[in-house]
């Protein structure tokens, strides 16, 4: 049993709570038990440097963490003047995750910037980032097309959602917490659409490699899993 009483594959509870920021074009703030993200999607009429012209626009992301997000209080990453690895990893992740699902000439030559802050933590921040900041988007393309600046049906391809899944204590459970993620020998994060197909996994052996019959094992509890958040995710918008 693991110590949050949850199935080897049951979901913490999820929620997506849309159009939380009336400044934003898009919003969601979403919850993986614990673990709270706040997504916003944000309209720029304007291209980096190096995707001006080309004839298509861009989705981009920044993600942070808020200094009481965890147990401890964490020096907010301005003020030591720089971001680290994990930041500028996880919020390429979320900007790979969602340009996937996205026909980038269709949105023509403008950015959508994804804001994902973390409010809580409790394990899954890029995962929870990433299926909230896909409702963000959806929000977001919503209300431009209600200014007649592009279709949101014809750019948005498909949804998207990520989970995470491990091997703790000899067990593969699905939806990590901070504890089980700190206890996982094998961990797991998976980003997948709403046809079944994957965007990225990230998997990791930490004191062995792992098997085929492993991965299959932490493959089939994400699916499981990212049926469940894009089902939430439709009835977020219904």
């Amino acid at each position: 049993m693991r110590l949050s009483k949850r199935a080897d594959n049951e979901m913490r509870k999820v929620s997506f709570e849309c159009g939380v920021n009336k400044y934003a074009e898009g919003s969601c703030l979403v919850k993986f038990g614990d673990t709270h993200v706040l997504c916003t999607a944000s309209v720029e009429e304007r291209l980096p440097v190096w995707l001006r012209n080309g004839g298509k626009g861009w989705i981009s992301a920044e993600y942070g963490m808020l200094p009481r997000s965890t147990g401890d209080r964490m020096r907010r990453e301005a003020a030591a003047g720089r971001q680290s690895g994990r930041t500028m990893e996880i919020q390429r992740l979320i900007g790979r995750s969602l340009r996937a699902v996205v026909d980038l000439k269709l949105l023509g030559e403008r950015q959508i910037m994804l804001d994902c802050d973390v409010l809580q933590a409790d394990g899954g921040t890029r995962t929870a980032a990433i299926s909230g900041a896909w409702l963000a988007l959806y929000e977001c393309l919503g209300w431009m097309q209600g200014r007649q600046m592009l279709l949101r049906d014809k750019v948005l391809k498909d949804h998207v959602a990520a989970v995470s899944c491990g091997i703790v204590r000899g067990h593969a459970v699905l939806d990590l917490d901070y504890a089980e993620d700190s206890a996982a020998h094998i961990d797991a994060n998976f980003v997948m659409t709403g046809q079944g197909n994957f965007v990225e996994i990230q998997g990791t052996g930490e004191e062995a490699p792992f098997s085929a019959e492993q991965f299959g094992q932490l493959q089939a509890l994400a699916q499981k899993g990212v049926e469940e958040i894009i089902a939430l995710q439709k009835a977020a918008f219904a």
